[in-house]
């Protein structure tokens, strides 16, 4: 792999770190909650945790069967969950308790896997990794399917370091993102104005079911 697709592949990385969705618009609203800058930055490596193995996993899935069908079918199938979840704490008429913002390390983790596979996180990958020299064969002239070295050990151990080095761009710049918001927006709006903090992470979701199904194609 060469510093060109390493470069590609932390970009890519920063541009899911963007993604108020991915994880540190959830981040925010946790350490709003808690009003504690502590709890804000004990989000972040969770988060980025289930990230890192959701874009592993699915970028070995697709990879193998050469598909993306799989990857969409889980895209609009997660869409759809989110959607209707938010809705359902929308317009509960029971007393608005949102359990999901407590949640512990290891909950954190697997909300960011769902959410990250979800939006087809792994996708983003496969044009840098279609393009990786496999032994055997030549950058840009990927071996073709059931090629026994495109399954080899090496293989594999350089696919899951594309999704390590993915993973630490989109953390550097989710925990930048949420720590301006956090910072400079959330507090203030603490200060001057009382609002449900419940009832929007639930809109949150909405919202990112309802992209999540747009985007997938």
């Amino acid at each position: 792999m060469t510093w060109t697709q390493y470069g590609a592949l932390l970009a890519l990385g920063a541009f899911h770190g963007l993604n108020p969705a991915m994880g540190w618009l959830f981040a925010v609203a946790r350490g709003m909650q808690e009003r504690s800058r502590t709890v804000f930055f004990r989000s972040l490596p969770p988060i980025a945790a289930g990230h890192l193995g959701s874009v592993a996993i699915v970028a070995a899935v697709v990879s193998a069967t050469r598909s993306v069908v799989a990857a969409n079918v889980v895209g609009i199938v997660g869409g759809l969950i989110l959607v209707g979840f938010g809705l359902w704490r929308l317009l509960s008429e029971r007393h608005f308790r949102w359990a999901g913002m407590r949640l512990n390390a290891a909950q954190l983790t697997g909300w960011s896997f769902l959410m990250s596979s979800a939006h087809g996180a792994g996708l983003m990958l496969l044009p840098v990794l279609a393009t990786t020299a496999l032994p055997g064969g030549h950058a840009g002239h990927p071996l073709p399917a059931g090629t026994g070295s495109g399954g080899s050990p090496a293989a594999a151990l350089e696919g899951l370091a594309a999704a390590g080095v993915h993973t630490v761009g989109m953390f550097v710049v989710m925990a930048a993102c949420g720590w301006a918001v956090y910072e400079f927006v959330g507090l203030n709006i603490l200060r001057r104005a009382w609002f449900n903090v419940d009832r929007l992470w639930a809109g949150v979701l909405v919202g990112a079911g309802v992209i999540t199904i747009a985007l997938t194609r």
